[in-house]
């Protein structure tokens, strides 16, 4: 079976289901989509691995994780997405160490959250993908606008919308972003510390 190699399209959550977020891939060489629902802790370690530029004062799991391989030369080479059961994806995480590959089974949340850290490709098999993959719609492009996606997400996984739609920033001073941003690290909310990061690049 061909292996088709994805990427990570955003995170989005759900207003109506408590704790509900679906991870988005797509494929590289092509327009599909792929959801994934996964859960908050997920959520938000994928997403500061997404922003650089955020520093949790403590590492987290994920963090710990590759700070752990790292002391020990063990590097992620790759992740799979291999299985798709009741809706139900199974992953397999593919490390070396002194040569030797081993195949470690993990949870595809876990995977991810890792695969960015290692800056590792993530792959699924072609069966999976059109079995599961999605084709969205892209809204009309308005004007000054660039040409960017936006994804009817709610299309994909009932009642989910895109994160940070339902605020708006663009009233607050860059003062009081930062200060925001500050409190939403220490809270251990990067979610939240991703998407005014975002707001303060735009101004920048």
């Amino acid at each position: 079976m061909s292996l088709v190699r994805l990427n990570i399209k955003g995170i989005s959550y759900s207003q109506t289901q408590n704790g509900a977020y679906a991870l988005i891939l797509s494929e590289v060489d092509g327009e599909r989509k792929l959801p994934i629902v996964i859960g908050a802790f997920e959520a938000q370690s994928i997403a500061i691995a997404l922003e650089k530029e955020i520093k949790p004062p403590r590492p987290l799991t994920h963090d710990l994780f590759k700070n752990f391989a790292d002391r020990f030369d063990i590097v992620v080479k790759q992740v799979i997405i291999h299985k798709l059961v009741d809706g139900v994806f199974y992953s397999s995480v593919i490390c070396e160490r002194d040569n030797i590959e081993e195949i470690i089974d993990a949870r595809t949340s876990d995977a991810i959250a890792l695969a960015l850290r290692f800056q590792a490709p993530i792959f699924t098999y072609k069966n999976i993908l059109d079995q599961a993959g999605i084709y969205l719609k892209v809204n009309p492009k308005k004007d000054d606008e660039t040409d960017q996606e936006e994804f009817l997400v709610d299309e994909m996984v009932p009642d989910v919308e895109m994160v940070g739609k339902e605020t708006s920033y663009t009233d607050l001073s860059l003062d009081e972003l930062n200060r925001m941003l500050d409190q939403a690290v220490n809270n251990e909310d990067y979610e939240l510390a991703a998407r005014i990061r975002d707001e303060i690049s735009k101004r920048d």
